[in-house]
């Protein structure tokens, strides 16, 4: 919990079940886990079979809880004056506001050399970043293959695979074998974790996205191999998830540390990769309803359409009178349109007809004038005008106009046209000019 922020003269008011949280949270995030040594003071065990003492020094004393999850794994019985090395988590009791450690393991005070040892180098490599939170990587929710490096005779082989048959069966597991204790087991472990590697993601032959490295419970010293420097850098390079199973779920490592997850027996380790089939099969059949109910839907809405579809072809006399009223409508907007057309032209004519009768008498004007200039043309060249003059017009018997004296023989018979009349001629001599 975050206070916010006020002046220092104003101190936040908590709730005190809410400080004993929050004192509690910041000890699990400094201090857990943790291991101390000291002497034992106040032993009492209870019915229900947890243990209450507090353990200390010549310079302090912490009071301690063991439930009977954690005491039913002693091999001997605590007394007060036992020195003893614990492993535990600190927290607060908040029905008292008490700090308290809550022991997971406890043993006689002979392994204290390499509890030393474990917390120096757990302490180093916490500061390198080996543990952070950020670098974990979720397991595959399916993967393709399952690397296990543990001991091909130990108990916890049968263990894993027994429990990942009965999850996943068909997903295939290769073993590489290694000691799990001894002082050659570090180097055996990290050779086979190396092989495991090159099998990785897409790596050649049989490919696995997560490996487990397992080993069933014991003493510090049967469990020391998997605190080795060497082993922790390489589950650190691991191209894969990787899962840490060893021991008893009381049991620390370094491994436990590294490694992307912790599982508290190897058992947990294979339940922890892989969810059991029946789960898989109730996603199947959840896809399978959710497949079925999509297509019932679509062929649902299909079947609407076809009924629509098949209505509207079953009664025609719908959509004649559909079309009909849309003829009607059509004759509607065809007879406004032609009468307003015609309205229009009406007005234009109105308007052009005075114009039209003032240019038909303009032009009847000019017609007669055109006509009265051309009938005194015609005066003129009427030929009875010139006759009036006292000229004659001649022609010969067969009606022909005589022009000259040489169509007139002598004798020949002619016809004078006068103004006023006809005679008839008879040439008795001609005369050239």
């Amino acid at each position: 919990m975050h206070a916010p922020l006020r002046p220092a003269t104003t101190p936040l008011v908590w709730q005190v079940g809410a400080l004993c949280r929050a004192i509690a949270g910041a000890l699990e995030q400094k201090f857990n886990p943790v291991a101390v040594r000291g002497e034992i003071s106040g032993f009492s065990r209870a019915s229900s079979g947890h243990c209450y003492f507090q353990i200390k020094d010549g310079q302090g004393q912490i009071r301690c809880a063991m439930f009977r999850r954690a005491a039913a794994l002693v091999d001997f019985s605590p007394r007060d004056g036992d020195l003893v090395e614990l492993r535990g988590r600190l927290s607060v009791y908040e029905a008292r506001g008490d700090l308290q450690l809550v022991v997971e393991s406890l043993q006689r005070a002979g392994a204290g050399a390499l509890m030393e040892q474990f917390l120096r180098l757990k302490a180093r490599l916490e500061a390198e970043g080996l543990f952070d939170a950020a670098r974990k990587r979720p397991l595959p929710a399916l993967p393709r293959g399952i690397g296990l490096v543990t001991s091909p005779g130990a108990a916890a082989l049968h263990d894993v695979v027994t429990a990942l048959r009965r999850r996943l069966p068909h997903v295939p597991v290769l073993l590489a074998p290694a000691l799990v204790q001894g002082a050659d087991a570090p180097a055996d472990l990290v050779r086979a974790l190396q092989r495991l590697y090159a099998h990785a993601g897409t790596g050649a032959g049989q490919p696995i996205d997560l490996i487990l490295l397992v080993r069933g419970g014991g003493s510090v010293e049967d469990l020391w191999a998997f605190n080795d420097e060497a082993l922790a850098r390489c589950i650190a390079q691991s191209p894969v998830p990787l899962v840490s199973g060893v021991g008893h779920e009381t049991d620390f490592s370094i491994a436990d540390f590294v490694a992307d997850l912790r599982a508290p027996t190897p058992t947990a380790a294979a339940e922890l990769a892989a969810q059991p089939r029946e789960v898989w099969l109730a996603v199947l059949d959840g896809m399978a309803t959710r497949l079925h109910d999509a297509a019932m839907r679509a062929l649902d809405q299909r079947a609407q359409r076809l009924d629509q579809a098949a209505a509207r072809l079953g009664r025609p006399s719908q959509g004649a009178g559909r079309q009909r009223l849309h003829l009607a409508q059509l004759e509607q907007r065809l007879r406004h349109g032609l009468s307003t057309q015609l309205a229009q032209r009406r007005h234009r004519l109105e308007v052009q007809q005075p114009r039209l009768q003032s240019a038909i008498q303009g032009r009847v004007q000019q017609a007669r004038q055109a006509l009265a200039h051309a009938a005194r043309g015609l005066e003129l060249l009427d030929p009875r005008v010139v006759l009036q003059r006292g000229y004659t017009w001649l022609t010969d018997a067969a009606g022909s106009t005589v022009t000259s004296v040489a169509q007139l023989p002598d004798g020949a018979a002619v016809r004078a046209t006068l103004a006023d009349g006809e005679a008839d001629l008879q040439v008795t001599k001609t005369h050239r000019v």
